[in-house]
């Protein structure tokens, strides 16, 4: 017992009294406590899909209605956080874009930083378009300021205008690592970046037409996609770290929550849509396509409906959010505007086939969809037309659907349950009065007031 107590001492006093340990004892190699850039770059590539995967976007554009809580599908009345976008992708990408140094070993510092630039571009795209006015210029500081101004939504697009130029300008010869999107390949993200430029001059159409030509011609001569390989897609895998979003919801927890709507029905199937059979699956009680009354609170039930397609249901389903398709779209747009030279008619059938390409897997049905009356290209109705097949393209992706619905005013036949009319913005989050009542409440005053969802955002003159 003796002889114990002394080793114990010994080994007591012999950790206790080493005190030169090197620095890096602690360390982990395998946990790495500072991440690189395009490690970065990675992390914040991992929340793309959660733009487009998202019920409450889906039913903003009335693509999908409950079969079950109805009242889930009703839209938010009360607040929508952004927080998520800020402390998640937003400030891993502001680390790179404001680095002094990057490994230049992961690929040209300079084409990190673009990457940076035009992802973050994308982000602030989709909130501002969402809320209106939000902190953008001051936003992302860390501590240094945590109650930032909220900017207006003019003063963000015209410097997300100019961020993407600059993305464009400073990209060098040279591939970036650890790149889940396009494997690295920079002719890939200045395509993206341009095409992003495009759309979102094309939203300005409505409130500033000249600044919207002239963004839009410029972002085109810079260039944009020029097919469905230059598509911004993110791959989830066949593994649940990385599955798709419905999948999780209807397959892994048996959530059949979600039919087709009539009103998308009601588009498709009379024309045979070749897309209609990827969207939804037929109903199991009459093997027919059928949609649901979007906001319908009685008749509940999964078997007299379209339920989501088992194609999009998958665990590595792919999620389209910036396609060649669009960009044809906004040819056709153009073209019919007066923006650009080029044919109309060819620009809109180019871009159904596209989408059907996209959506299918080949261009069958394209030609018979086409030669349609309802769909066959009519000039004295062309705009219409090119919204209503935008809309049916951007399936699942609900919210550009809603940003394009409110521009536009097309569909014409979404509905309004108990005659709720659809928001035009999200609402902020309700803390934001307490952390950052200055601000926040500044905001709010050049929304008439109030946090409303009816406040029309700057480029919804409609």
């Amino acid at each position: 017992m003796k002889n114990r107590y002394i080793i114990l001492m010994l080994l007591c006093s012999t950790v206790l009294g080493c005190d030169n340990f090197d620095d890096e004892i602690n360390i982990n190699p395998n946990q790495p406590s500072e991440a690189s850039g395009t490690q970065l770059i990675a992390q914040a590539q991992l929340s793309l899909p959660g733009l487009s995967s998202s019920p409450q976007g889906e039913f903003l554009a009335q693509y999908l209605a409950e079969t079950q809580y109805v009242g889930a599908s009703l839209y938010p009345q009360g607040s929508t956080s952004f927080y998520g976008f800020y402390q998640g992708p937003l400030i891993a990408l502001q680390e790179v874009i404001d680095a002094e140094e990057l490994n230049a070993t992961q690929g040209p510092p300079s084409n990190q930083k673009a990457v940076a630039k035009i992802l973050k571009a994308y982000f602030f795209w989709n909130i501002t378009d969402r809320w209106g006015d939000v902190p953008y210029f001051q936003a992302l500081q860390g501590t240094d300021n945590f109650t930032p101004v909220y900017d207006t939504q003019e003063e963000i697009y015209n410097d997300l205008f100019q961020e993407l130029k600059e993305a464009n300008d400073m990209m060098v010869s040279g591939e970036i690592s650890d790149d889940i999107i396009y494997g690295g390949d920079m002719e890939n993200w200045r395509k993206l970046a341009n095409s992003v430029r495009l759309l979102m001059a094309l939203r300005l159409s409505e409130v500033d037409e000249d600044k919207a030509r002239t963004e839009f011609n410029d972002a085109l001569e810079d260039g944009v996609f020029t097919s469905n390989d230059d598509n911004l897609v993110f791959q989830h895998l066949a593994d649940a770290n990385n599955q798709s979003y419905w999948y999780g919801q209807v397959v892994n927890q048996n959530r059949e929550w979600w039919a087709l709507t009539q009103n998308l029905v009601e588009m498709m199937k009379p024309v045979e849509d070749p897309r209609l059979p990827v969207y939804g699956d037929p109903a199991r009680e009459s093997g027919e396509f059928v949609g649901r009354p979007y906001g319908q609170e009685d008749n509940l039930g999964v078997d007299k409906e379209s339920l989501l397609g088992s194609d999009i249901i998958v665990q590595d389903l792919a999620i389209h959010l910036v396609t060649h398709a669009q960009v044809l779209f906004a040819l056709a747009e153009a073209a019919e505007r007066g923006w650009i030279t080029g044919d109309t008619e060819e620009y809109y059938n180019e871009a159904v086939t596209r989408s059907i390409l996209q959506w299918t897997g080949s261009t069958e049905g394209a030609e018979t969809l086409l030669n349609t009356p309802e769909v066959s290209f009519n000039p004295d109705n062309a705009m219409e037309q090119i919204a209503e097949q935008r809309y049916i393209h951007l399936f699942m992706h609900g919210y550009e659907a809603w940003s394009e619905w409110r521009r536009t005013g097309f569909p014409d036949n979404l509905v309004q349950p108990n005659g709720l009319a659809i928001p035009l913005r999200l609402a902020y989050p309700d803390n934001e009065a307490f952390n950052n009542a200055e601000n926040y409440n500044a905001a709010v005053e050049r929304l008439g007031g109030e946090n409303s969802l009816y406040a029309p955002v700057w480029w919804d003159e409609n």
